[in-house]
């Protein structure tokens, strides 16, 4: 009898033992956010690409002119600039973010060699249709990027 009561308490301790190990207080897990010299460093991209965001206009136009020398230098001076700078910002993107920011980024450079295919070939219908693309995922970038107090002043 003796002998099944210390086997018995044996069992118990163990079985305290485990429960307390895994009954632990939880850590508290902070969700990620932007750091103050992360935030610096993409608010410091964003006006040049939404002027380049802003000139969509004038791409029309040279497409609908079928200016192909035009369209040939914008594409291969502002918005290619404006591409460089959405690979600059997203390192500094939150991590669930950066996947989505680069696909974004490979969909824009598609569109715009299939807008310099346009322009080489003079066809209009395809430029014009991968130009509208290209400020589309110019767009979609944008709404990626942390919301700051003037942004959200400004809109």
């Amino acid at each position: 009898m003796v002998r099944q009561r210390s086997i018995l308490s044996f069992f118990l301790v163990l079985l305290a033992t485990f429960l307390i190990s895994c009954g632990g207080p939880g850590t508290a897990v902070v969700p990620p956010s932007y750091t103050p010299s992360q935030i610096e460093k993409i608010q410091a991209y964003i006006p040049e690409i939404e002027a380049v965001r802003d000139r969509e206009a004038e791409l029309k136009k040279y497409i609908q002119a079928k200016d192909w020398i035009n369209v040939s230098n914008f594409i291969h001076g502002p918005i290619t600039e404006a591409r460089l700078n959405l690979t600059y910002i997203t390192p500094n993107l939150l991590p669930k973010d950066q996947d989505t920011a680069r696909q974004i980024t490979r969909d824009l450079f598609n569109h715009l060699v299939k807008v310099n295919q346009g322009a080489s070939s003079g066809n209009s219908q395809l430029a014009s249709t991968n130009s509208q693309a290209a400020f589309a995922d110019i767009d979609k970038f944008l709404q990626l990027l942390p919301q700051t107090n003037s942004q959200s002043e400004a809109s």
